[in-house]
């Protein structure tokens, strides 16, 4: 197994504090939050496994699900302890050596953990956990990460006002993610998201299915409305918001807008 260092150091740091309670974090948390919605049948037992702070984890035992967060970075899990609001099982773990039993779990969450592990060996370990922990007709949902979503987010929302397209040094990153899918992050930039494998929903739902798993839905999460100029300011407008997440919903299986989407989930059956 390779280290993962870096994103130890970037998500002990505090690194997913808030995150997907401003900006763009907002809609991607209402859209998987929706997304997982759809699979949430009767009262689960769930892991979340590199769960962060536990946001998942706590809206799903808020609703009644018997969760776990499961979170390689301590100081994450700590934070998770302190703030949750229902009570929930938080501890610290790697997602390619899970620390449960076989068939155990009636959901796996794996929405960060195939976007931070580099090599495509890890990610297949990670998978297969999941898919050794869940219970026969167990649901997988996978996240991942578009390789084009630095390019995109430069030319949209955020380029006329930060002129990214100006650096070489943004230009050189978001090239290789787009030809490689290896994001590595500058040292100039240390805000940025630390080093990850950035997927095509193709590349992702081939992954998964190598795990042994059947795919069951592919989903863009913000989808192509989170280009909208201004969108955090609509997205609080309630009228306005429908009408973004009517053309979200309405295209999210669009394999041909998939790439445009910084996230789409893969679910998954074991």
């Amino acid at each position: 197994m390779e280290r993962i260092d870096e994103v130890y150091e970037f998500y002990n740091g505090g690194a997913e504090i808030g995150r997907l309670e401003r900006g763009l974090g907002v809609v991607e948390f209402w859209r998987s939050k929706e997304i997982i919605s759809r699979y949430l049948n009767g009262k689960l037992k769930i892991y979340d496994v590199g769960g962060g702070i536990g946001m998942y984890a706590d809206w799903l035992a808020s609703k009644g699900h018997k969760v776990t967060l499961i979170e390689l970075a301590p100081t994450a899990v700590e934070y998770a302890k302190q703030h949750m609001t229902t009570p929930y099982e938080a501890e610290v773990g790697d997602a390619r050596k899970l620390d449960k039993p076989n068939n155990s779990a009636d959901m796996v969450l794996l929405m960060g953990p195939l976007y931070h592990l580099m090599s495509k060996e890890d990610r297949l370990l990670a998978l297969s956990e999941a898919h050794r922990v869940l219970k026969p007709g167990g649901i997988l949902i996978a996240a991942g990460i578009s390789k084009f979503s630095s390019a995109t987010w430069a030319l949209t929302v955020y380029g006329t006002a930060n002129e990214f397209l100006d650096d070489d040094i943004y230009m050189d990153m978001i090239i290789r993610e787009m030809k490689k899918g290896e994001h590595i992050r500058p040292r100039e930039y240390p805000f940025f998201i630390s080093n990850a494998y950035f997927h095509t929903i193709d590349r992702l739902r081939n992954e998964v299915s190598e795990a042994k798993f059947k795919i069951i839905e592919s989903a863009a999460v913000e989808g192509c409305a989170w280009i909208t100029p201004d969108i955090v300011d609509k997205w609080s407008d309630d009228r306005k918001r429908e009408r973004l997440l009517r053309i979200i919903r309405t295209t999210e299986h669009e394999e041909t807008l998939m790439g445009i989407s910084p996230h789409f989930l893969v679910t998954a059956l074991k």
